[in-house]
């Protein structure tokens, strides 16, 4: 069987999935992003990629480069949701899916040809279905090994289906800049061009000892990218070991009531978290980061497993009463971990295991109503307040 592997990236997913649900932001500059001086652009759609606001910028120099730039807050959980879509329809094509990211995966076709079609064919049937699944376009990559899928995904962007066939690699990856390569980051980047290095046929000038006696590992890795080699395959996504929530603060600040009232929010969307995916944990962490960037984190082990949002809560708050805030807080969040392994159906005459505490029967009810009518369906009465003011953070 010819080897392939795909790489699914959604095209600027964050940005794309708020001017879905808002139609008033379609065609228009918007990036996902806190409005503070001290936020970044988590995310940019296309329209204002054009004037060179990307992700990971400061929102100070995006709004220098597009005035008229539209920041809007992220919603993870929705994010997540669609998320999820995308990742079971890739699994009704093959059962090797690797999920790299929340809007990118790796997919194994190794023989699909034989139940869809050509690879183009299976490239062009995914994106279809991704398309009707969640109304959101993907750009799909495919290539005999993994490294050259993820390049191929980024050649056609958005909504691109670019194939690099077995006897195409070395053409392609002769004048490839180097820079393309995954993992080769600006150190390495800035170390090649000392060396005269520009493309992956640069590389080939020099043996592979050559390049191991100065890079070491990463040297060989390198010359094998070069010649298009890597053995990585394509693994279904380990289990999730913690989950957690944090928000970096506009402002700093030393207010203990209003860190509880974030440490509520975060322990709701932690706690609906491990609830959806089946996990319960055994560790509360609670983490700060101080005005001077500095962090410690503080943990406490329960005496039951837990997916309870009181029992995180309630946990990440006698955490919080046991450190001294000397200094002015820029970042509060909590996680759960030591995870019990994905819930089970318990037998009739079973009892549930022990060591693990019963889902909250209120948590269960809450949950039902937001997947049915939205995350802000049911706030609690400590939060209502806290909710209607703008949020000055980012997540």
């Amino acid at each position: 069987m010819t080897p392939w592997i795909l790489h699914i990236d959604m095209d600027a997913f964050f940005a794309s999935v708020e001017q879905l649900d808002n139609p008033d932001l379609r065609g228009k500059p918007v990036a996902v992003g806190g409005t503070s001086d001290r936020s970044v652009v988590s995310a940019a759609s296309y329209e204002v990629r054009k004037y060179g606001v990307r992700s990971a910028m400061s929102v100070v120099k995006a709004r220098k480069l597009c005035p008229e730039i539209i920041l809007v807050p992220g919603r993870m959980y929705r994010y997540k949701e669609l998320s999820q879509k995308v990742m079971a329809v890739l699994h009704e094509f093959s059962p090797l899916v690797e999920q790299a990211s929340v809007d990118e995966a790796y997919l194994d076709g190794t023989g699909l040809e034989r139940l869809f079609g050509p690879i183009d064919e299976i490239g062009r049937r995914i994106k279809a279905r991704v398309k009707e699944a969640t109304g959101l376009t993907c750009s799909v990559g495919a290539a005999p090994v993994r490294f050259l899928a993820k390049i191929a995904s980024d050649m056609d962007k958005p909504d691109g289906l670019f194939i690099i066939r077995h006897d195409e690699v070395h053409a392609f990856l002769r004048t490839l800049p180097v820079g393309k390569i995954p993992g080769v980051g600006a150190k390495l980047l800035d170390v090649l061009k000392k060396l005269g290095v520009r493309t992956c046929g640069d590389i080939l000038q020099r043996d592979a000892d050559w390049w191991e006696a100065r890079l070491g590992k990463y040297g060989s890795a390198l010359f094998d990218r070069a010649r298009g080699i890597d053995p990585t395959p394509v693994k279904t996504t380990e289990p999730a070991k913690s989950c957690s929530a944090e928000n970096t603060f506009g402002e700093d600040t030393s207010d203990r009531d209003l860190l509880r009232k974030w440490l509520l929010a975060q322990s709701e969307r932690v706690g609906e978290d491990l609830r959806r995916h089946g996990y319960k944990g055994r560790t509360v962490t609670l983490k700060i980061k101080w005005s001077d960037f500095t962090q410690i984190t503080r943990s406490k082990s329960l005496p039951a497993r837990t997916d309870n949002t009181d029992v995180i809560f309630s946990t990440a708050v006698e955490l919080l009463d046991q450190v001294r805030l000397h200094r002015t807080v820029r970042l509060i969040g909590v996680g759960v971990s030591n995870f019990e392994p994905r819930s089970r159906q318990v037998g009739l005459f079973e009892e549930e295991p022990r060591g693990v505490e019963a889902t909250s029967e209120l948590d269960k009810a809450v949950d039902a109503v937001r997947r049915k009518y939205g995350g802000k369906a049911v706030t609690r009465v400590e939060l209502l307040e806290f909710r209607k003011k703008p949020i000055n953070s980012e997540e």
